[in-house]
């Protein structure tokens, strides 16, 4: 009896998209392997289905990561201060396996740390993780040796995350299987796949998108809960389900979104809130003390300031961007034409808060991936905003290197880090641009191209709306009373736009 993964497309599920006929750098780039597909072509009907293509590529593009860091790895994480900025390949990992006491066996939240950190900083689901890997790190050696396989047992760990994530991308729209190609391809992923432990909530996210868009609410609740134990940014995820939740009516569906996000995160979080309250709030405390770092817009005011702005002014001013930001976002929600798809909102609050941020660390593209996929799965814009991440992961080690490299200045001097850093503003405030233009203009979205509503959406695909505002209030009185034929997102009637452009 044939499996699932063998049978014909057509008997269970509707017919992919295939980007290299709705995509022209996709089309340009298959003439590496042939061409676009023939309209003959025997699809479902090979081993090689589009999800294990897409692992398999990921996994390629994993280890190329994994090379890129050889030279840090063979010395320069251990040997001179500026070898391991000047070959772009730092990474956190090895240099915290002694400095957060997983050497010495120190157990994280629990036993203080000597030195300025007291506690480890990160939340506790990452620190399960950070110590679940140092069981696996040899004891053995010289703390050199130890440190190597430490970062070698993270990077195993991580790689089985980009797995997850690649696999949750191309599962989460049903009909577009290989836009899981673009988080497989991206050349940022691949570099800072192994600086930091951000790829665990990055996955645990994926996740719990995937199970939303399978209208499994209380599962992507509790994924979701699990994701903010690891990192902070996921929780900004219940803010777009919020509004769209509101203007379709489905208030039952994200209640259990919520109660399943808060119990996951209050298990993981409450015995160590109870038992070892100093350890567990030195990340919340962390994250308010923390001054002006690397990658903000606060940075360069900072670095051209003959005055330098206090940490909590900069928390002020954050704060004061980010809620207008957020305020335009819900606005936005409520008086688009159609309903913006859970994605796309969610890509734009979680790029407002990275834009808005004190701090923005090269790993933390990491974010914003998977979901720049799910809101605009188009290949030349996603490039565009990929070549000026790539800009900012060389600058910011450049100008290490040139701080770090005495009278020697190898590198790039301040000036040019800052161009760097407006490089990225400007890459990702781009993309955002092209999402809210597709939100207000859905003909030009390429996911409701043809006709579909909210392949991520679950219970709001194809759900009637109960609360607009503005101009979508108006339009709703308009065909309340239009006896015409109208083009309806998400039914089998609506009519594809025509081929041009997007």
């Amino acid at each position: 009896m044939p499996s699932a993964e063998t049978t014909p497309t057509g008997v269970h599920e509707p017919e992919p998209v295939r980007p290299t006929h709705e995509d022209e750098v996709a089309a340009a780039g298959s003439e590496l392997i042939g061409g676009p597909i023939g309209r003959h072509a025997l699809l479902g009907t090979s081993w090689w289905t589009p999800v294990r293509v897409v692992v398999l590529v990921a996994i390629g593009m994993f280890a190329l990561g994994l090379v890129q860091k050889a030279p840090c790895y063979d010395s320069g994480w251990f040997f001179g201060a500026s070898s391991q900025y000047t070959h772009a390949c730092y990474s956190d990992i090895p240099h915290l396996y002694q400095g957060r006491g997983f050497a010495d066996g120190l157990v994280p939240y629990f036993d203080k740390l000597p030195g300025d950190m007291d506690y480890l900083e990160y939340p506790v689901l990452t620190g399960v993780f950070m110590e679940l890997a140092a069981w696996f790190t040899p004891g053995s050696g010289s703390i050199e040796h130890q440190e190597q396989w430490y970062w070698f047992v993270n990077a195993g760990l991580l790689m089985a995350c980009a797995a997850v994530i690649v696999v949750c991308v191309s599962r989460t729209h049903v009909r577009r299987p290989w836009d899981g190609l673009l988080v497989a391809l991206a050349p940022a992923f691949a570099l800072t796949a192994t600086i930091n432990w951000d790829l665990l909530a990055v996955a645990l996210t994926a996740a719990a998108m995937l199970m939303w868009s399978r209208g499994r609410s209380l599962a992507f609740g509790v994924l979701l809960g699990l994701a903010t134990a690891a990192k902070f940014y996921p929780v900004l995820l219940l803010g777009p389900l919020l509004v769209l939740c509101w203007r379709a009516g489905k208030w039952r569906e994200f209640g259990r979104a919520l109660g399943g996000a808060a119990v996951a995160w209050l298990a993981v979080n409450l015995p160590v809130m109870v038992f070892a309250f100093d350890g567990w709030s030195k990340f919340y405390r962390f994250s308010q003390e923390r001054p002006v770092d690397f990658g903000s817009l606060w940075l360069i005011w900072a670095q051209n300031s003959s005055s330098a702005p206090s940490t909590d002014t900069i928390n002020l001013l954050a704060e004061l961007l980010l809620v207008p930001c957020c305020a335009g976002i819900a606005a936005l929600a409520f008086t688009a034409p159609r309903r913006p798809r859970f994605a796309q909102l969610v890509f734009l609050i979680v790029a407002a808060f990275i834009v808005t941020n004190k701090v923005y660390s090269p790993q933390y593209v990491l974010w914003l991936v998977p979901l720049a996929v799910l809101a605009r799965p188009k290949w030349r814009d996603f490039l565009i905003w990929q070549a000026c991440e790539v800009v900012y992961f060389l600058g910011i080690w450049m100008y290490l290197a040139y701080t770090t490299s005495g009278d020697a200045h190898k590198g790039l001097p301040t000036l040019g880090y800052q161009w760097a850093i407006v490089v990225h503003l400007l890459g990702t405030l781009y993309l955002c641009g092209v999402v809210v233009r597709d939100i207000l203009m859905p003909e030009r979205d390429p996911v409701r191209r043809s006709g579909e509503d909210d392949p991520s959406g679950g219970v709001l695909d194809g759900a009637d709306d109960v609360f607009v505002l503005g101009p979508a209030a108006r339009r709703r009185r308009l065909t309340d009373h239009y006896a015409g034929a109208q083009v309806e997102w998400g039914s089998r009637s609506a009519t594809p736009p025509s081929g041009r452009s997007l």
